[in-house]
């Protein structure tokens, strides 16, 4: 029903946002024991497992730039700043993720962590026509 599609829409974003946030909490420690990496050093060590077939001295690179991204492209998506694009963002990024843990780990890897879910729900926001209660919206007012 298109009553909703607007509370939709924004629940998309923030879901989106917090899919990318909750893992950077992660392996900076914020999450305590109870996270799975805990800290960045062994973070580095499953971004070298995830992207096996990458030379080791690009790891760190692809750890900082998937990390730069995942506070970035969640900082528009909540306030709704080049919405499109950073769902379009968010989905290139996840897709490439799941390539990596495909190739890496097999396809049940992306499967569990609902990777192709996260790729395709960012995609998905990225079609819509418009974003309420949103920078974007604003802007387009002025």
């Amino acid at each position: 029903m298109k009553k909703y599609q607007d509370i939709a829409i924004l629940l998309l974003r923030l879901a989106t946002a917090a899919n990318f946030l909750s893992p950077v909490a992660d392996r900076f420690g914020l999450w305590g024991k109870a996270g799975g990496w805990g800290n960045w050093k062994n973070f580095m060590a499953y971004a070298a497992q995830v992207n096996s077939f990458a030379p080791a001295g690009v790891i760190p690179f692809l750890a900082v730039a998937a990390t730069t991204l995942e506070i970035a492209l969640p900082v528009l998506l909540i306030i709704g700043y080049k919405t499109r694009w950073a769902a379009l963002g968010s989905a290139v990024l996840t897709f490439s993720f799941a390539l990596a843990m495909t190739y890496s780990f097999g396809i049940k890897s992306p499967l569990d962590y609902a990777v192709f879910v996260d790729c395709t729900s960012a995609l998905l926001l990225a079609t819509m026509p418009r974003y309420r209660w949103s920078l974007d919206e604003l802007l387009l007012k002025k």
